[in-house]
């Protein structure tokens, strides 16, 4: 080869490798983008496809929504956190159904069920579980409840002890649940970045999608710093153009987003009912606890603040040795999680329902 054509070969390559990295940058921006764009839509289908099917019940006069899967073992019902619906255990639920009958419910003033700010209250909730148990299962039956809905699994044991037969606490905000708790210190992120906002939304008339306030004035978006506006309009265009789907955002990670996926199934008023302490309305936290008998299985995110001092996590460590000292019969795994532990760390979870189903049989 020529001196002069071995710059025009050096060329050539360069100019097949710019081309290769565009197209491999394409494939991960389009990638990025699905992902963000249908990754839940497709643990909701794999769900379906594992044997779910979505029914409806009247307990006590109100509807609740719920999924059943196949008949494969003990029964379990899961109860979800705020701001989610059934399809939120999606991640786990093909596992699970390989060897328990499944229920899983949505809370009052989520999904299908009921919405009636009159029903918006741990105990109300945690009743009408309880009835449904006793109407769709029949039967005993292992409750795991996430978040709030942790605290309504911990009611239905306490309240249910002879047909309980273990329990799986995941990541509960015990002991920081009620207004003076949520805001001791410098206060929990589900204060500034749930309570609060659902309350200042209805304090308003402006904007009628929560889900565009929430990205306008949530205490995680503005971590984004001067991004929140932009990502903000971004949802408000989002929730105008597909009214009553659920919410996603293109170019922001779904693990960001994914707070408000099932907002636009979710009633603010819920949010309202924790911010002025209706939520917990004649509850002793430690009380309750100390009634339950059943084994009990304790997910707890490790704890983490932000450097402002607010409590990242569901609770303190504090919180959570008096959980375990308040639940005679506590097995506690603690992980290096968020708090979504279901959708970040599915084999704990499961290990967790396999760990309290196998304690019941002890």
């Amino acid at each position: 080869m020529s001196a002069a054509g071995r710059p025009r070969k050096a060329l050539r390559i360069v100019g097949i490798g710019a081309v290769a990295l565009v197209v491999v940058a394409a494939i991960g921006i389009a990638a990025y983008r699905d992902n963000n764009l249908h990754a839940d839509e497709r643990f909701i289908t794999s769900a379906l496809d594992a044997g779910f099917t979505e029914k409806q019940a009247v307990v006590d006069g109100a509807t609740v929504n719920y999924a059943e899967g196949p008949d494969a073992g003990p029964a379990l019902l899961l109860v979800h956190g705020q701001g989610m619906e059934w399809e939120d255990y999606a991640t786990v639920l093909p596992d699970l159904a390989q060897r328990y009958h499944v229920f899983a419910i949505d809370c009052f003033g989520h999904g299908e069920s009921a919405h009636d700010p009159a029903l918006y209250s741990c105990a109300t909730n945690g009743d009408a579980a309880i009835a449904f148990t006793a109407q769709v299962i029949g039967g005993d039956y292992i409750v795991s409840g996430h978040s709030s809905g942790g605290i309504i699994a911990a009611y239905v044991a306490a309240h249910d002890r002879k047909h309980v037969s273990a329990c799986v606490l995941e990541d509960p905000p015990l002991f920081r649940v009620t207004p003076v708790e949520a805001q001791e210190g410098a206060g929990t992120f589900a204060w500034h970045d749930g309570y609060t906002v659902t309350h200042a939304f209805l304090q308003q008339d402006k904007v009628a999608d929560y889900a565009a306030w929430y990205a306008a004035h949530s205490y995680l978006f503005a971590m984004f710093g001067g991004l929140q506006d932009m990502l903000a309009q971004q949802t408000a265009d989002w929730c105008a153009a597909h009214p009553g789907e659920h919410v996603v955002n293109a170019w922001v990670p779904r693990e960001w987003t994914r707070g408000m996926y099932f907002m636009d199934d979710y009633d603010p008023y819920f949010g309202e009912a924790f911010y002025d302490g209706s939520w917990m309305a004649g509850i002793d936290q430690e009380a309750l606890l100390r009634a339950i008998e059943c084994p009990v299985v304790y997910l707890k995110a490790t704890t983490r603040y932000g450097d402002d001092g607010v409590l990242y996590a569901a609770t303190s460590d504090e919180d959570a040795t008096r959980i375990q000292e308040c639940v005679s019969r506590c097995a506690t795994t603690e992980i290096d999680s968020g708090h979504d532990i279901h959708v970040e760390h599915p084999d704990v979870f499961a290990a967790a329902i396999d760990q309290a189903a196998g304690e019941r049989q002890a």
